[in-house]
């Protein structure tokens, strides 16, 4: 048998870090040495000397090094209708933009795929996920082409492989045109997986089981769909708690209110996280807690479609994992994930019960990164900075005019203005220098979003 090549490192000296690791180590003057795809060693101070095959060296002074931020929840083909619906609650803002959502195709995904990975990616997110549901009969493999878009960028991915089967046919909100039926999503989310998802532990693309919300697919695509997760070893994903429209329309329909609802059909346990989850009393976060359901968290898209203020310190105090989503980009349309850190803070602190204690920037930063991991199951690979971890990290630069008299880095981070990102690392490989993108033309994606944007209102303006 050869001998292994040896690994080839980076060493990153002069940084504040913020490790988010579970003691919250933080170092002042730091440094963090990446080999290969692995963070090796990483403390106070200067890097140790005689380190072989150093192939580059960062002078990170002035800078904050943290763990790549992980997104939670996204619907990339959302990034070709923004600015629309802008006054419209959840369950108006759909009804209105359902007939456009489906009639995208594989060239629409992919650009809005590309658009929505490139706007996250450039401001320090270095593992993505996308809940995609929307299948229309001939619109092409928008499966593969997001994750083709993914893989292009160099950022680590997870696709829920999202389906519709209730339609306004059968109480749901949907156009009829729009959903596919129960056997077809079925067989199409399994194809998906076997054929894309990988579960090593340096996995760039993972796939999850994700029928879209209880107002849009069968009870019977629930359970299966969680039989069908079990059954190949992957996660679930789904939306829960969003509205108290939802909640209505739960009772109604099920005699039972969400958590319940989702309990019932085996849609708790430590394999779930669920998007938003607003709405939820006592009952309901114990029951999130006890089955560490976990919970993606969307600030933003929650204030822009005036759902509410999620309970996330009551979360987080019970035990319930939590991570941050940008949401669809058509109820956040800056699809920007590093602002939610702030966000995040800034609306819990107006939840009347906790005010000032709601949250601090240190958990702010947790939840955009270890909490983000933890929810989709990659907390012993990703979400801190630990030796034997992979090398997602990014460089925020915090010398500037706009953090200049912010003493500690991780508040001038979460509560001071969007702060430039120098460098980031997927896998100990670089995508972004000075706020751009290295792997792909960020010029040539904003062409093509206007076209595709713009084909697609004709394509539903035709009907």
């Amino acid at each position: 048998m050869a001998p292994s090549a040896a690994p080839q490192r980076i060493v990153i000296e002069n940084a504040a870090i913020a490790t988010v690791d579970a003691q919250d180590t933080e170092y002042a003057s730091g440094y963090l040495v990446i080999a290969d795809n692995r963070i090796e060693s990483l403390g106070a101070g200067r890097a140790p000397e005689g380190l072989e095959n150093v192939v580059r060296r960062i002078d990170a002074t002035g800078h904050l090094v943290t763990p790549g931020l992980v997104n939670t929840h996204h619907h990339f083909y959302q990034w070709i209708t923004r600015g629309l619906a802008t006054d419209h609650n959840l369950f108006n803002w759909l009804v209105a933009l359902y007939p456009t959502w489906a009639r995208i195709d594989e060239r629409m995904g992919r650009v809005a795929a590309q658009g929505s990975l490139a706007m996250m990616a450039r401001g320090g997110v270095t593992t993505a996920m996308d809940h995609h549901y929307v299948y229309p009969k001939d619109g092409g493999d928008l499966s593969g082409a997001i994750i083709g878009a993914a893989s292009e960028m160099g950022v680590r991915f997870t696709l829920a492989r999202g389906s519709m089967d209730r339609s306004q046919k059968d109480g749901g909100l949907p156009p009829d045109f729009a959903v596919e039926t129960l056997e077809g999503a079925l067989a199409a989310t399994e194809e998906t997986v076997k054929k894309y998802h990988d579960a090593s532990f340096d996995a760039m693309t993972q796939v999850a089981v994700a029928p879209c919300s209880p107002f849009s697919v069968s009870t019977e695509l629930l359970k299966q769909g969680a039989e069908l997760a079990r059954r190949l070893g992957v996660r679930l994903h789904t939306h829960g708690s969003e509205t108290v429209e939802e909640e209505k329309f739960c009772h109604e329909l099920f005699g039972m209110g969400p958590t319940d609802y989702f309990e019932s059909t085996g849609w708790l346990g430590e394999d779930v996280w669920m998007a938003h989850c607003v709405h939820m009393n006592d009952s309901d976060i114990a029951a999130f807690a006890r089955t560490r359901t976990g919970v993606a968290h969307c600030p933003s898209s929650n204030a822009r479609l005036a759902a509410g203020i999620a309970r996330v310190p009551d979360m987080l105090k019970a035990g319930v994992p939590v991570g941050l989503g940008v949401d669809g980009t058509a109820s956040n349309e800056s699809g920007e994930l590093h602002t939610e850190l702030r966000n995040a803070l800034l609306i819990n602190r107006l939840n009347t019960q906790h005010r000032e204690a709601a949250l601090n920037a240190r958990q702010a930063l947790r939840l955009g990164t270890f909490g983000g991991a933890e929810v989709l199951g990659r907390a012993t690979q990703i979400g801190s900075l630990e030796a034997g971890k992979l090398a997602d990290l990014v460089l925020w630069k915090l010398d500037t005019l706009a953090h200049a008299s912010i003493a500690d880095p991780v508040t001038a981070l979460v509560f001071g203005a969007a702060a430039p990102v120098t460098a980031s690392f997927v896998n100990g490989k670089q995508i972004v220098e000075q706020n751009r993108l290295l792997t792909v033309d960020e010029d040539a994606i904003a062409r093509d979003t206007r076209a595709e944007a713009q084909r697609l209102a004709r394509i539903a303006a035709q009907g």
